[in-house]
């Protein structure tokens, strides 16, 4: 599978229909909460105000991000809670996820900053796309994170 087979749509949270927001926090849950094991609130008040990538394979949702604006996680946009279908992993198609992130954050805000909160497991992913590591690995949720940023 080549990320130019699949479909890649953003749209903001109003733009979103009931099923496609079902879908996407089903998705999101499926993977944080069942595959990783960790118990948390994945609704955390800024999908509302975030862009959202939604990547499909036919009518089925394989790969999420979320872009959140400056100023509300922090100083600079953030890219986050990205998610791809197990089977769809080690293939690029993360890394197109990312880049897509990254080059509509700065096609929105003008800034090729971001700031995120990465699992520290992974640290080179993140870094393959220009991230860099800040401070010590914290625990968000019952994994090890790292805040990230790239600054250019």
């Amino acid at each position: 599978m080549k990320a130019e087979d699949l479909n890649w749509s953003w749209k903001s949270f109003a733009e979103l229909s009931i099923y496609e927001l079902y879908e996407l926090l089903s998705f999101r849950q499926s993977i944080f909460v069942v595959e990783q094991r960790s118990w948390y609130q994945d609704a955390d008040g800024l999908d509302e105000v975030g862009e959202h990538l939604l990547v499909t394979d036919k009518d089925r949702l394989i790969g999420y991000l979320r872009l959140i604006p400056p100023g509300l996680k922090y100083e600079t946009p953030s890219i986050g809670r990205i998610v791809l279908l197990k089977e769809y992993r080690r293939n690029k198609i993360g890394s197109n996820i990312v880049q897509e992130g990254l080059r509509k954050s700065a096609e929105i805000y003008s800034s090729n900053s971001s700031t995120i909160s990465a699992q520290e497991y992974l640290i080179n992913f993140y870094e393959d796309h220009g991230f860099e590591v800040h401070g010590e690995a914290y625990d968000e949720d019952g994994i090890p994170h790292v805040k990230m940023t790239k600054n250019e």
